[in-house]
């Protein structure tokens, strides 16, 4: 480990930062784990579309159809591929002696963070006690730096209140907050100092990072699905973003006026706003990318939708495993006029896809 318990949340706010992407779990047609497709994606992730970190064996990946083993597997993979400081591995389980197995694994290959799931609690109807505890009894197990996640599959969300209680523990470093914008920005100001607070919303990313000054996307697929490596342009505007979000009074990098002088701090803030602006363009110009995603996934087939659109980006994508469902050839025809009519800017090396 690079750090101890006790110095959790100051490496995470030293290290954990930028864009973190959710990854999809390819599977050949007999539904093995592809694990040299896993790889390409890793490696293509990283090193073409300038991907932080990654966010393994989680909703996305379809932990849930895993084998226990075969998730020990994936995180081996992804830290052979990308260290542990580029990985997050997800050790969500109902069962409270798989997610300890699976952190201590986490932990012993030399992962740097892992991330735990709210667990289902519908048999109770005030749950705030068992969450802390469960947290707490989780953080005792290990000293590797703690992801919570809070959606709404657990059949309730965790409150801003319990969240900013959870992160007195010393190795929580880090929230998944799939809610309401107005809960997360509230967990914002009352625990930011103690915990990195992050959402799902791709759409909502820029925003956080100008107006809530945060510095972690965790995470979903959007980084890999909506660039290629001619086309990166959710990695332009989180750099223009961040850079004018360190522009801003009482970021620690601009000095006041008796320092830089009036014309000078005048320039900087100038500079600032143009950043912002251009930040903003960028990721408006994205618009139609997502809605030729989002109109063409069919209701309760994210996973096969997803996959098939990174074999269209010339990704592994792969089979899903049962019970998910796969695209029908009608849906991948209007998945494809939609992906081809959407102004993606596609690398003229990529390789052919049997999906297109």
């Amino acid at each position: 480990m690079k750090y101890r318990r006790r110095d959790a949340k100051t490496y995470a706010r030293e290290h954990f930062k930028g864009i973190w992407a959710a990854a999809l779990t390819p599977f050949s047609p007999d539904l093995a784990i592809d694990e040299a497709g896993l790889r390409k994606n890793f490696r293509h992730w990283v090193d073409d579309l300038g991907i932080d970190g990654v966010f393994v064996s989680g909703k996305q990946g379809e932990f849930f159809s895993m084998s226990v083993a075969e998730r020990k597997r994936s995180f081996d993979i992804a830290v052979e591929e990308l260290g542990g400081d580029r990985t997050i591995l997800s050790c969500s389980d109902q069962n409270l002696d798989v997610v300890i197995d699976l952190a201590r694994h986490a932990q012993a290959i030399g992962a740097d963070y892992i991330v735990v799931h709210a667990p289902v609690l519908h048999f109770l109807h005030k749950q705030d006690d068992t969450l802390y505890e469960y947290y707490r009894w989780i953080s005792e197990q290990v000293e590797i730096g703690i992801a919570l996640w809070s959606h709404p599959d657990s059949g309730y969300l965790m409150s801003p209140e319990l969240c900013a209680r959870v992160a007195e523990i010393p190795n929580v470093v880090a929230i998944k907050y799939s809610v309401p914008r107005d809960m997360y920005a509230r967990l914002t100001r009352l625990a930011g100092d103690k915990i990195l607070v992050s959402t799902a919303s791709e759409e909502e990313w820029f925003d956080n990072i100008v107006e809530l000054g945060w510095q972690l996307y965790l995470c979903s697929s959007p980084p890999y699905l909506l660039q290629t490596k001619a086309d990166r342009r959710m990695r332009e505007y989180t750099d223009l973003a961040m850079r004018a979000r360190a522009d801003e009074p009482g970021s620690g990098r601009v000095s006041g006026a008796r320092t830089l002088g009036f014309a000078a701090l005048a320039a900087r803030f100038a500079r600032q706003r143009g950043e912002v602006a251009r930040a903003k363009a960028v990721r408006d110009s994205l618009d139609p990318v997502r809605e030729a995603f989002r109109r063409t996934r069919p209701a309760e087939k994210f996973h096969a939708h997803s996959k098939y659109w990174q074999d269209l980006l010339g990704q592994i994508g792969g089979a899903v495993r049962p019970p998910m469902l796969e695209l029908t050839e009608a849906e991948k025809s209007a998945t494809r006029r939609a992906f081809e009519t959407c102004g993606l800017k596609l690398d003229s090396k990529r390789p052919r896809s049997s999906a297109a």
